[in-house]
Formats: structure tokens, sequence, C-alpha cells
């Protein structure tokens, strides 16, 4: 039973790293790892708060920014994220970061940390080739919205939050391009191979740790399903 978690930079570092909340997500899948030996987790991080200063600061900086370089900053700060979750997961995660999706060995501990790969997607494309590598059926989007809406809930207060959407409809509302730094409830390329291989996406709020274990226990959560 293996579990792909997309796990948001914006709730492991919205702009420093976030102790409580990584104190308390520690907490919920360690009891999930003793209360089911059979259960394996992949979790699949995002650059947050350290991509999108350092993005800002490059583009601020540099008079003809590129998108390519842009990319690589939101890369590097995956990993660091990622390693930080790693060294958090201790005796449960042995092996190293995961950066290539494509080459990642087969778990040998109960837990493995994966960052960003290369410019061109974000995380999420990531975390959507690991689940079609490990065979599983799903990938958990852990962010800082609690559901999918018609829009930007932000800007528009007419936005309707939605709790299932095909992936013909989504990505009719995200697009197919993807730009560094671009806030989207899940990433065009990510989308588009999801799509293709079947999987099932579920997008939820990071921070709500209760919900988070009813969706790893199959119960009614707070959501959106995308498939």
């Amino acid at each position: 039973m293996v579990t792909v978690i997309s796990l948001g930079g914006s709730i492991v570092a919205p702009d420093s790293v976030d102790e409580v909340f990584l104190k308390e997500f520690l907490a919920l899948i360690t009891e999930m790892l003793e209360q089911n030996e059979k259960r394996r987790f992949i979790f699949v991080v995002g650059g947050g708060g350290p991509a999108r200063n350092y993005q800002k600061a490059y583009r601020s900086i540099c008079e003809n920014s590129a998108d390519h370089e842009a990319d690589w900053i939101g890369v590097m700060a995956t990993r660091l994220n990622a390693q930080l979750i790693k060294a958090l997961m201790g005796k449960w995660c042995t092996q190293d970061v995961v950066i290539d999706p494509t080459q990642a060995e087969p778990l040998v501990g109960r837990v493995l940390a994966a960052a960003g790969w290369k410019p061109g997607f974000s995380s999420d494309y990531d975390a959507v080739l690991l689940a079609e590598r490990f065979n599983a059926d799903k990938v958990i989007n852990l962010s800082n919205i609690d559901k999918v809406y018609t829009d930007d809930p932000k800007k528009n207060p007419d936005a309707k939050p939605i709790d299932s959407i095909s992936w013909a409809d989504f990505r009719a509302m995200v697009g197919d391009e993807w730009v560094p730094g671009k806030n989207v409830p899940f990433d065009p390329v990510a989308s588009k191979h999801a799509s293709k291989i079947g999987l099932k996406v579920i997008c939820a709020a990071g921070r709500n740790l209760p919900n988070l274990k009813k969706i790893l226990n199959d119960e009614p959560f707070i959501g959106t399903t995308i498939g």
C-alpha cells in the first residue's frame, strides 16, 4: 500500500519553516505507520516561500530573466524542503531524496522523500510519475486551499467550491502551460499525464490534519477529487 502525497511547499515553508505544522504532520504519519505495517508513504515536497522569494529576487535583479533559470531556482528550493522532510522522518526514511522520479529505486524503508526534478513543470508532475512507478491509485495533493474552486476565491467572491471534476474539465480551467511559480491547484503538465494514465488526484487543505487522516482512512473528507 503506497500513498503518494504532493506536499505543498506553501504549507511546509510558507515563508520560513512551519515547525508547528511539521511536528503535527510527523505525529500523524508516525501514527499511520505504526497502525498498519503494510503502509508506505512517498512525499513529494514543493518549494514554497523559499522558491518564490528567490525567484522574485532573480526576476527583480535580472532585466532579462529566463523562465528556465527561475525554474531551476524553484527546483533547488524543493530539494532543501525535501531534505528536511527526510531528516524529520528519521528511521522511517533511509533512502536518499529522489530527484529523478524515473530512476527511483524500490522502497527500502517505509517512507520516501522526493523533490523537484528539472525545469518545465512543478513537483506535482514528479508526484504523478512516482505514483505511476509505484502503482499508487491516487495522489493526495496538499496545499493551502481546501478545495478546487471555479475561480480564485481570493479575487472572485462568486467562486464556487467543487467536490469532484473530470480531468477534461479541470484541464480546461488550468490550461496546458507551466510557468515557474504559477499558482494553480495542480500543475497543468502533471494534470495532462495524470489524465493520460487515469490517475485520481485529491486536492485538500494540508494543514487540516484531521481531514488528512480521514482521506488516509478512506472516510468522507473535505476536498476535491479530480479524475
